[in-house]
């Protein structure tokens, strides 16, 4: 079953090199007048025969799209997957004239699946070391700013507002706006932008936040500078790289005592 997979996903390469083909022979799709393009999609629709000829012409165009996506994501890697190659393989086949039989189809494809995943481990890693010199170098130019303190553990942090409240233990519940950047000044977060403040046990988010907080008074704003040790490490998500330092801006509002948690809970229940 694995090989007739492979081949309908290959059949539908035909559609994609076929297409750029015409893309090439046509005028480009944005100098067609309205009217061009309603009457172009017209005979579209009229060149089907039937309603399963226009099925599966349409889960080959989905085939194409996919495999035009993934073809141009391997092409940042390095590796050139020629169009015409992949055409040719499936003409070779349709004619019964493969070049390479079933057990080397799938050891090609199998090799293939190697290189791609050693490319991206590659990548990661040259991504990961390149984030970790670029944190390195903010950190230290940071540090010489005036008002700048160092902790023990490496963590950076600078008082843009002096607050008159207490300071929380990490075991509390902590009420706080924040933003996120990182150090190229990407932001990745912001309750700012929600225009909600954030809620959460201390103790459950990255070590930068637990110590850092708790050097903060309630009614303070502090900037923190989190080195990867004390954020998410090697760990990388959409939003934040692997190795990244984290800048944060927080402002402390407010210490969540058990209580104001009963009474939240509770006010909830009678305004349902």
């Amino acid at each position: 079953m694995k090989p007739v997979l492979k081949m309908s996903a290959l059949a539908a390469t035909i559609l994609l090199a076929v297409g750029c083909q015409d893309e090439k022979t046509s005028a480009p799709a944005d100098t067609a007048a309205p009217a061009q393009v309603e009457q172009t999609a017209a005979e579209s629709a009229q060149a089907f025969d039937s309603e399963d000829q226009k099925a599966a012409y349409a889960i080959g165009a989905s085939l194409a799209q996919y495999l035009s996506a993934n073809l141009e994501q391997q092409k940042e890697l390095g590796l050139d997957l020629n169009k015409e190659d992949v055409l040719a393989g499936v003409s070779d086949v349709f004619a019964g004239n493969s070049r390479l039989s079933q057990d080397e189809t799938q050891q090609a494809l199998q090799e293939l699946d190697k290189r791609v995943s050693d490319m991206m481990q590659a990548k990661a890693k040259e991504e990961a070391a390149k984030n970790t010199q670029a944190g390195d170098d903010f950190r230290t130019e940071f540090e010489k700013q005036e008002g700048v303190k160092k902790t023990e553990s490496g963590l950076l942090y600078q008082v843009e507002k002096a607050g008159e409240g207490e300071k929380p233990k990490a075991t509390d519940t902590v009420q706080v706006h924040y933003k996120g950047t990182l150090v190229d000044g990407t932001e990745f977060d912001s309750s700012y932008k929600r225009d909600q403040p954030a809620t959460f046990p201390l103790n459950q988010v990255i070590p930068g936040w637990t110590e850092g907080v708790q050097l903060m008074q309630v009614g303070s704003k502090f900037k923190f500078v989190i080195p990867p040790e004390l954020a998410y490490g090697s760990q990388a998500n959409p939003s934040i790289p692997a190795n990244s330092t984290l800048v944060f801006e927080v402002e402390l509002l407010d210490i969540i005592q058990p209580d104001q948690d009963a009474e939240a809970t509770a006010g909830a229940h009678n305004h349902e």
